[in-house]
């Protein structure tokens, strides 16, 4: 009987040890590990991830590291850096960028992930999210969804003498594939004709721009991380044509694009990091936490102004 109680003993003490071991750094220090998956590199991102971070240090100062790790655009890269990170065993996961995102929740079912510049969680193209009210699982964040019907207004005001507009975008990503839809909807609902034209990677984006020149008054390219990436390529092609190019964001715009209403994706991520301190620190569940979008106000006209200037529009008093 001795020996059966103390054989049990042993096997509670191990199981307790090995628990001891795979606790998060948090419960030992008071300190916080972030593991940071960014598709690419582009001022959009770059600004969600910089916004990110500084909401957590502000809060929690030097109690909280961050493992940054860039993707190249390769949804392959996504899964071998979020392994890495569950292998580490971080505290929480930020995605950026929805190919991060899906990698980071095959990953994990169990370390928090916080999203950022994703567009739609719920669609069935990405299918992250059970619904943007209750996630449902362990994975949540803040979606870039912009105003399209924002930009069709805009197309309208600065460019009224187009008739034709070119829905450009990169079919390889579920985010653009949702805006494209919505945006060929919303332009023929204002009256324009629509053609769209998709990149599958960045050796077709060059041909891809040249056709939409060619076959329309304007371009429109949703928040498409391909085309951000290459907004200096899709500027020596359109610029030169004569053709404006409206963007879902303001960095790509201030890349090579004439124009945009965009959120501030330096506030998108602030927003992030502070849905990330109260999962981490506070104890919110992500199954339970809503995802957030940015409002109304959040949004700020952006005007290239050397490429206004190229392409000789005039701007309207009221927008300057």
């Amino acid at each position: 009987m001795k020996k059966k109680v103390l054989s049990l003993v042993l096997v509670a003490l191990m199981v307790l040890s090995m628990a001891a071991c795979s606790s998060p750094a948090k419960t030992e220090d008071g300190t916080y590990s972030v593991g940071i998956v960014q598709l690419m590199q582009h001022v959009a991102l770059d600004q969600a991830t910089e916004g990110f971070k500084k909401a957590l240090t502000e809060k929690l100062g030097d109690k909280v590291t961050f493992d940054v790790q860039l993707a190249s655009g390769e949804a392959t890269n996504c899964s071998t850096i979020v392994t890495k990170f569950v292998n580490n065993n971080v505290d929480l996961i930020m995605a950026n960028a929805t190919p991060a995102v899906i990698a980071a929740k095959e990953a994990t079912s169990t370390i928090p992930i916080v999203g950022t510049s994703v567009t739609d969680y719920v669609s069935e193209e990405a299918a992250i999210v059970a619904s943007n009210e209750a996630p449902g699982g362990n994975v949540t964040g803040y979606s870039d969804l912009s105003d399209i019907s924002a930009h069709v207004d805009l197309s309208k005001k600065l460019f009224p003498e187009a008739k034709t507009v070119a829905i450009v975008y990169c079919s390889a990503e579920p985010n653009s594939v949702i805006q494209g839809k919505q945006a060929d909807e919303l332009y023929k609902k204002a009256g324009f004709t629509t053609v769209t034209l998709t990149a599958s990677d960045i050796t077709t984006l060059a041909s891809v721009v040249t056709a939409a020149c060619d076959q329309a008054d304007m371009i429109y390219i949703p928040t498409d991380n391909l085309f951000a990436e290459n907004m200096e390529a899709v500027k020596n092609i359109a610029e030169p044509a004569k053709i404006p190019v409206v963007c879902g964001e303001g960095g790509m715009v201030q890349a090579g694009g004439t124009a945009t209403v965009s959120i501030d994706y330096y506030s998108l991520g602030y927003k992030a990091g502070e849905m990330a301190y109260s999962i981490m620190v506070e104890g919110a569940d992500p199954a339970t936490t809503p995802i957030g979008f940015m409002k109304a106000e959040d949004m700020e006209l952006v005007i290239n102004q050397s490429n206004v200037s190229a392409l000789g529009i005039t701007i309207p008093e009221d927008m300057k």
